[in-house]
């Protein structure tokens, strides 16, 4: 019976070996920089029931209508992989009663998220996404100081030919508005439009505002503008939030065609773009949301966030430039039984008491062969432990940088290596 091969699934992707310690030292970035900025980070399940995304994201939006993987458990409760994590958090948020805690609340996010969409470069069905999330201020300053977060973090890591496109969409009443008169300006193509489109024309007519197509992309040009159908308090708004912005010298594009992808944003919405990522240009989006809370269950409150892909960040992050060299401290080498039952006591010290990285060889290969592994591993130092160096109480240290060798006695290398 022959034996198939089981690989990783389509939409997937292994982080291998070699690319963890890029992963680890964007991680490490993230949460040193976003704890630096007061934020605390939460952590919620990879899975939640159905409605939550249903409420939250809404139904006739591309997620929820086709990328979400929901299944039916064995007590018959819906149950989906989390697609994003804002509605998650602010789940977290209510069934908590944070509110009566403290009057605002900075979090911030990192894990897995999952969207049955067409794979494609920086777009996968399993993806990683860090964000943040702030509860109780109503008042512009919060909404620049998250988008500056955002932006001074890309700037931080030295992302080139990156925007930032910023746009309000308004209060309930404006948008309603908006919609009106932008669903009777496009009724004029309808027979132009995609059939995504048109389908969105009766559903969710802003969603094709965000439409990748050329020729819909001509038609949009021409449409009404959401910022004239702004109340004199969301113009207001809008206008100190950007004031705000330039006391902070960020540079923005005001985009009047930007909306976001998912129901519950209100107000300020925006995006940091990456020229190099092509098509899929999105480093970075969000916005307010005021409505979300209370429409999940909970007291009225302001919020805003925003959510950021790791993978179109790695593409985007000039890994040689940022990311230290992966390398270990020493690489132990030895030759011979009694070498090797000596070694293990040495390990120990130098890794637990003088917290060095070090790699012992297990193999028994030859010593020309451990120096070439030792390079490989970009060892800094390589320590050659053998029968005449234990009869004489010593080891041999060499630096691979300089070549340079030492004769170090037992009782001498705590001062060596320190």
């Amino acid at each position: 019976m022959k034996v198939y091969m089981i690989n990783n699934i389509k939409g997937t992707k292994d982080i291998g070996f070699n690319e963890t310690y890029i992963w680890q030292f964007v991680e490490s970035f993230i949460h040193g920089y976003l704890k630096k900025h007061g934020y605390s980070e939460v952590r919620t399940p990879t899975f939640e029931n159905t409605d939550l995304f249903y409420r939250s994201i809404g139904e006739n939006t591309d997620i929820v209508s086709k990328e979400m993987y929901t299944w039916k458990d064995q007590g018959n409760n819906m149950l989906t992989l989390r697609p994003e994590l804002t509605a998650s958090i602010v789940r977290y948020y209510i069934q908590n009663k944070l509110n009566k805690t403290h009057p605002i609340h900075r979090f911030y996010y990192i894990g897995p998220l999952y969207r049955r969409e067409r794979p494609q470069k920086g777009r996968f069905r399993q993806f990683h996404q860090f964000g943040v999330e702030v509860f109780g201020s109503k008042h512009p300053e919060q909404d620049a100081e998250v988008i500056a977060l955002s932006y001074n973090f890309y700037k931080l890591l030295h992302i080139k030919n990156i925007v930032l496109k910023i746009n309000s969409i308004g209060s309930k009443d404006s948008r309603l508005n908006y919609i009106s008169s932008l669903k009777k300006y496009l009724e004029k193509y309808k027979n132009e439009l995609s059939d995504l489109s048109r389908k969105r024309l009766n559903t969710n007519p802003l969603r094709i505002l965000d439409t990748k197509i050329d020729f819909e992309i001509n038609i949009i040009k021409k449409a009404p503008k959401i910022i004239d159908y702004l109340s004199n308090d969301d113009k207001e708004y809008f206008n100190k939030t950007l004031e705000f912005l330039d006391a902070m010298n960020i540079s923005y594009e005001i985009d009047p065609y930007l909306v976001r992808g998912l129901d519950y944003y209100s107000q300020t919405v925006f995006e940091i773009q990456c020229d190099s990522l092509g098509s899929q240009n999105a480093l970075c989006g969000g916005g307010r949301y005021d409505y979300l809370v209370e429409e999940l269950g909970g007291k009225e409150t302001p919020a805003i966030g925003f959510a950021a892909g790791i993978e179109r960040l790695l593409l985007s992050l000039d890994i040689k430039k940022i990311v230290p060299e992966l390398s270990i401290d020493i690489y132990m080498i030895t030759i011979g039984e009694l070498a090797i039952k000596k070694s293990f006591t040495l390990l120990d010290y130098l890794r637990n008491t003088m917290n060095l990285t070090v790699i012992n060889d297990t193999l028994r290969r030859t010593l020309k062969s451990q120096i070439k592994d030792a390079n490989k591993m970009n060892a800094k130092h390589v320590i050659i432990l053998g029968e005449e160096e234990l009869n004489n109480n010593h080891i041999i240290v060499k630096n691979m940088e300089t070549g340079h060798q030492d004769i170090v006695n037992f009782t001498d290398i705590q001062n060596y290596f320190k």
